[in-house]
């Protein structure tokens, strides 16, 4: 039993382990633009059931619950919770943030469209509109060379005046993605995350249409870590570490005496 007891805390200190770092990658990511929070989601494992609930006790009754000794835990998924982060003024006419919901939609060089918050953008030499990365924002989108005002509407018109004509010309509209279940989608670096079965199919749509947000020009998008609940979190996960571990130790003296006393 108590081999068992300590294998039971065993699966608590690897669930604990594996919520430490999930918090300590949202903290590491408190200064990332569009950075959205992760989530540990934890179940049980499986029962060892000796007696059902119901089961007959004597001719005229049954037993009120189950006898039944849980196994453990197991960490079932990480989740990104999409809540929205802080606009945050830049002052700079290629920063762009989306106050609502919607995904930037850009080609990665392995030619997939990754989706991300963060609208941390400038031009290439070609005048295209690009992550800092310099992967390509889609729909492509033009400046010429000469621009000298970009100004972007809140439902992501582009347009832009030259020399010697101050009227505003459309080069381009920002165009937003959705799904119907965002937390499906898989992260993978870079701030995008991609499209995957449980995500669904993307929903394209310009922006303050169809339920999607509006862009802020000038602002960026702050993470949604709020520093004070991961480290009350952080703290949390550590106690419950400590009380596994003491656990397993009261587990292992329990051995050792009825080692000592056999």
């Amino acid at each position: 039993m108590s081999s068992a007891a300590m294998h039971v805390a065993k699966t608590g200190l690897n669930a604990q382990q594996a919520r430490i770092q999930v918090i300590s990658n949202n903290l590491a990511n408190v200064n990332t633009t569009g950075f959205k929070r992760d989530r540990a989601n934890f179940e049980t494992l499986l029962y060892q059931t000796w007696k059902s609930g119901g089961a007959q006790t004597s001719e005229a009754t049954q037993l009120t619950s189950a006898s039944a000794i849980g196994t453990g835990v197991r960490m079932v998924n990480t989740q990104k919770l999409y809540s929205q982060g802080n606009l945050q003024d830049t002052g700079n006419n290629l920063d762009i943030a989306i106050n609502g919901q919607g995904f930037f939609q850009v080609l990665m060089p392995n030619g997939e469209i990754g989706y991300t918050r963060n609208g941390t953008f400038s031009r290439n030499a070609e005048g295209t509109l690009t992550t800092s990365s310099g992967y390509v924002v889609q729909p492509e989108i033009q400046i010429p060379a000469d621009a000298m005002e970009i100004n972007i509407s809140d439902d992501g018109i582009v347009s832009i005046t030259t020399p010697g004509n101050q009227e505003y010309q459309e080069v381009g509209q920002i165009q937003l993605a959705t799904f119907s279940n965002p937390r499906g989608l898989n992260p993978v670096g870079e701030s995008f995350v991609t499209e995957t079965p449980a995500s669904g199919a993307p929903i394209i749509a310009n922006p303050m249409q169809d339920g999607m947000g509006k862009i802020n020009q000038g602002s960026l998008e702050a993470s949604n870590v709020n520093v004070v609940q991961e480290l009350v979190d952080m703290i949390e996960a550590q106690r419950a570490y400590e009380l596994n571990s003491k656990s397993i130790s009261a587990s292992d003296e329990m051995m050792q005496f009825l080692s000592n006393k056999v």
